[in-house]
């Protein structure tokens, strides 16, 4: 499924080629099985192309080893602006876009919720807690979006039509010149050791009143080791 995360950067980005009148939107994805709904959901939104990477020696990728992947899928594409959600609904690092905008050498603006080019330069209202700032960057740049800064487009039936025939290029490690050494579960340098569910809350104590209620209350801190 395509994130909906990921849909505010596809929707920005197919904003900034309207507005410009010229360019087109790739999008990128790390999938297992060769798998591409996602991606189509994408085209249907008026994306031109897509480009699926897909190895079985991709299973067990860490951040940075997913960061290293589309790094290279980006500069295979010949890419000059690459747009990307802030973080992912089932990961929640927010680390990727950074770390692939320095494996590219290009800048990084994180939480944009506003972008113009002009020119060579990249304008991006960056959000913060009280507004937001003004940051400038030249192309080839990164930019990360913060969920609900855009309504996104809902993929209209001529668009999923128009989406059945759009290229969907599908590649693998070697396509890309990386090993499994570098990436997957070789090249991880974090794993998942145990998946738990959180603990029930327990009850908390009910203190009553009857006279004695801050002798309670003192005793129960000192069992917590408060006092």
């Amino acid at each position: 499924m395509l994130d909906d995360s990921d849909s505010y950067g596809i929707e920005i980005a197919l904003r900034l080629v309207e507005q410009a009148g010229a360019g087109d939107v790739t999008v990128v994805s790390m999938v297992p099985d060769g798998e591409s709904d996602g991606l189509r959901t994408a085209l249907a939104m008026g994306a031109d192309r897509a480009v699926v990477v897909s190895d079985p020696a991709l299973a067990g990728s860490d951040a940075l080893g997913t960061a290293k992947v589309l790094a290279a899928a980006v500069r295979r594409a010949g890419a000059e602006l690459l747009v990307a959600a802030t973080e992912s609904t089932d990961g929640y690092t927010g680390t990727v876009p950074v770390q692939t905008a320095e494996l590219l050498g290009w800048p990084a603006v994180s939480f944009a919720r506003h972008l113009e080019i002009s020119g060579r330069t990249l304008l991006v209202h960056r959000q913060t807690e009280t507004g937001f700032d003004e940051v400038t960057c030249p192309l080839p740049a990164v930019v990360s979006v913060t969920a609900g800064v855009v309504e996104v487009r809902y993929p209209s039936f001529r668009g999923i039509m128009a989406a059945r025939s759009k290229p969907v290029e599908q590649i693998d490690l070697a396509d890309l010149g990386l090993s499994p050494g570098d990436v997957g579960a070789l090249g991880a340098r974090q794993e998942v050791v145990r998946v738990e569910e959180a603990e029930a809350r327990a009850s908390g104590k009910v203190v009553t009143d009857d006279g004695t209620a801050a002798e309670q209350v003192v005793a129960l801190l000192e069992t917590w080791k408060v006092l």
